[in-house]
């Protein structure tokens, strides 16, 4: 009756990238660290997990001397943000 979540996702800063990179595509760490309030510590950790994964791809590079990260949503992650979604909406009715 109730489908599984995905473990990965129902971490609510992975669940906020995802939802974000659903929207954007793709953005910069320093867009994602803003817009979840993330720390810089644990936006990186739990990014590497997503990466891992293979729910979002991950450039690092340099711009105008500073370097740059950023992160782009896989069809992996959309097909999992996707299940996810589904999963939830098998619990907001149980009873059909």
């Amino acid at each position: 009756m109730f489908k599984d979540l995905d473990p990965l996702l129902h971490s609510q800063l992975r669940l906020a990238v995802i939802s974000l990179l659903i929207n954007v595509k793709e953005a910069e760490f320093t867009f994602l660290k803003e817009k979840t309030n993330a720390t810089t510590g644990n936006l990186s950790v739990q990014i590497n997990k997503l990466k891992d994964a293979g729910y979002i791809d991950v450039t690092k590079q340099f711009k105008d001397n500073y370097p740059q990260t950023v992160c782009k949503i896989t069809a992996k992650g959309v097909d999992a943000f996707e299940g996810y979604v589904n999963a939830l909406k098998s619990y907001m009715n149980p009873v059909g």
